[in-house]
């Protein structure tokens, strides 16, 4: 090692060691891109908040030890990693209805429900870093999902952090051959899936948008041809509890229009993101005339149409996003509840 090549090894360590002894600061600053990368690995939001909060408490524990042969934030993701793989050690995947194995079902089959399934959760944009969208969106965390944990891992670090094969080996304490060969399957499993950049949704058009409008006012009329009209001619539909889902418009539109009970102007919805897609909290009319939390639809477009649809019946989601708990009688679309105007 040159002399300067040894200076700098020291000024990065210093640096390094100077971002440690604030800790305050490095917990606020790597909070949210922590929490993406755990959420990936585990596929539950919650989760992965207990596990940043444990990543952070095994930095701060260990931070004496620190020698500052890497930088913070890559010495942070090894912990988080770890951490992750600790916690997913005997503990069943995270799917969505549709990757469980059952046929899709037809209109006018009976809803199956499964609460002892740990379902996939969808993450709040506003909650982690979203800047490649293909690696938090609904399908490649879903798919991340069926591979085993230390394959997820490897893909992680290599495809979505940029991790050499070294450098992801000394992590896993594991061999670089193990690493590739990890990787390899992998990426045989997600081929398999037919997973591509050509499924990722960037910016919304101007067309994108008006899309989203007629979806919104769709639902608002429970106009079922219009709602038919929306979709792709391959769209799918799952509703986690739900184990059924549905395959095609027509399908799609008896579902919606047999088993929703909302009817003209009982469904408002308001938007938020989710997974670096549009996403909407949907409301239902109640005997007293106001709104309550129903479902978070979760949506995939294809163009000017939409391709998939993820609608979770867990109204805590509607907390985890932001979302008002009800709205008032008089709400209609395209209102602002007071909750969600900017302060």
């Amino acid at each position: 090692m040159t002399a300067l090549e040894a200076e700098t090894v020291v000024t990065q360590a210093d640096s390094s060691t100077a971002e440690l002894d604030d800790f305050p600061t490095l917990t606020q600053r790597y909070q949210r891109e922590l929490l993406a990368h755990c959420y990936r690995m585990s596929g539950s939001v919650q989760e992965a908040e207990d596990l940043v909060q444990e990543t952070f408490l095994r930095a701060w524990k260990a931070a004496e030890k620190f020698e500052g042969r890497s930088s913070v934030r890559t010495w942070l993701y090894r912990i988080a990693t770890n951490v992750c793989l600790t916690n997913l050690e005997n503990k069943p995947r995270r799917p969505l209805p549709a990757g469980i194995g059952t046929p899709e079902a037809m209109a006018g089959d009976a809803l199956e429900t499964d609460h002892e399934i740990a379902w996939l959760e969808p993450v709040p944009d506003a909650a982690v870093v979203v800047a490649e969208r293909d690696s938090i969106r609904l399908a490649f965390v879903a798919a991340l999902q069926h591979l085993p944990a230390r394959q997820r891992a490897v893909l992680i670090m290599r495809d979505v952090l940029r991790w050499s094969a070294s450098e992801v080996a000394d992590a896993l304490d594991t061999s670089t051959a193990a690493v590739n060969s990890a990787l390899q399957r992998a990426h045989a499993q997600f081929a398999e899936r037919g997973l591509t950049e050509d499924t990722v949704c960037n910016e919304l058009t101007p067309a994108q948008e008006q899309l989203l409008e007629r979806y919104v006012d769709a639902f608002w009329r429970k106009d079922i041809g219009s709602i038919v009209s929306l979709l792709t001619a391959e769209a799918t539909w799952d509703m986690p509890p739900f184990t059924t889902w549905f395959k095609g418009p027509e399908s799609i539109g008896e579902l919606i229009e047999t088993h929703c009970p909302g009817g003209w102007n009982d469904m408002p919805m308001l938007r938020t993101s989710a997974n670096g897609q549009p996403a909407y909290g949907l409301y239902m009319r109640t005997a007293a005339g106001d709104f309550e939390p129903f479902q978070l639809q979760v949506l995939e477009l294809e163009g000017e149409r939409v391709r998939h649809v993820t609608a979770f019946f867990d109204r805590a989601l509607f907390d985890t996003f932001g979302l008002p708990d009800h709205l008032d009688a008089d709400y209609r679309p395209g209102d602002h509840p007071m909750s969600l105007v900017p302060r």
